[in-house]
Formats: structure tokens, sequence, C-alpha cells
């Protein structure tokens, strides 16, 4: 063989190894291992408790943040909706870089059907192994073999001041997606919000 078909070869390779790689990062490959945090009534709950689920959305949220806020009613629907098709919703409350002293209003989240937990992540353990840097985040886990798959992490949609201008449901789309048994499609974006405060 010579050395022209050689490096022919080689560069074809190389190629389909970065195809290959791209495709794995596309359908999130990266697993997630079990985390348990407490509930509003200071019991443990974990993610392994969520194996029969379709998808799990881990949604990091802080009730000080005006972000966290606007998106209040879009995560009310978005729970409502996937809820009953077999995803979870659980709602972290993160601490953000705010003052937080003149703050009266509070986040209301509605747990209609049942399928919406809030916890606390003390240490900020779950936010830094799901590499969450906002509020609000979320990370789409899809149970596989023993575990967790990321199959998704980032903002909601593209506007999170003026929900009637959105024109890409990111968080919605990958949930249909995966529901259809399709690949995720958009594996991560760029979440607007506040920043989780770092300790």
């Amino acid at each position: 063989m010579s050395f022209r078909r050689l490096s022919l070869l080689a560069a074809a390779t190389l190629v389909f190894c970065a195809v290959g790689v791209g495709v794995a990062r596309a359908q999130g490959t990266r697993t997630v291992t079990d985390f348990t945090l407490k509930n509003a009534a200071n019991a443990p709950v974990s993610l392994s408790s969520y194996a029969g689920s379709k998808a799990v959305v881990v949604v990091f949220i802080s009730q000080n943040c005006p972000f966290s806020r606007s998106y209040q009613d879009r995560l009310n629907a978005l729970a409502s909706t996937y809820g009953s098709r077999g995803v979870q919703f659980l709602y972290v409350e993160a601490p953000i870089n705010l003052d937080a002293a003149n703050d009266t209003q509070k986040l209301v989240l509605k747990s209609d059907s049942n399928n919406i937990t809030y916890l606390t992540d003390e240490g900020q353990k779950v936010s830094s192994q799901l590499g969450a840097t906002k509020t609000p985040e979320a990370v789409v886990l899809q149970p596989a073999g023993n575990g967790f798959v990321v199959r998704y992490k980032g903002a909601i949609d593209d506007n999170p001041q003026v929900e009637s201008d959105v024109r890409q449901r990111y968080l919605a789309q990958v949930l249909d997606n995966l529901l259809a048994g399709r690949p995720a499609g958009v594996s991560d974006t760029r979440a607007s919000g506040c920043l989780i405060k770092k300790f």
C-alpha cells in the first residue's frame, strides 16, 4: 500500500472518529451517579427513586431570582403537560449572587399533578455534578441501564423575559423527541439567568 493511500486512510479514520464523538456528545452519553437531596419536609429523595420515569427534568431555581420568577408559569405548564406523560420534574433551590434583603416576591410553582418535587442542594453537590451555573437552568436525565444519562442541559427556551416572543422551546423539544424514541436533538444551550453562588 502506498504512502498516499495510508495517509488517506488515516485521514478518513480521523474524520469518522470525530463524527462519532460528535454524535455521541449530541445524544448525551454522560452518565450521572445517584444523588440524594432533602425535600421540603426534610426527607431524603434519591434520583434512583425515579428510575421508572421516562425522563427526569432537574431545574435549578432561586426564590430570589427574577428570571426564575419569569419562568414560573412556563415551568408550571411544562410540568403539567409532561408529568402526565411519565416525566418527573425536580426543582432544586440554588443560592444566587444577589442580595435578597429587599425582595418580597416569591416563586410559586404549582404541584397540581404531584409531579413536582422541591429539593435543597446542600453543599451544591448536585449543581456541581450536573454543571449548572444559572437559575433557572434545566438538565434532562433519562434512565439508562443502572443509572441516568444526561440528554440536555441549558435554557428552557430562547426568551427568558417575554414568553410571547419565544421562538425556540428547547426543553419541550428535547422531551418531545425523547418521548417519541428519537435522539434529544440539541444537547446543550446557554442558559440566561442569575449566577449560582459558589461557596
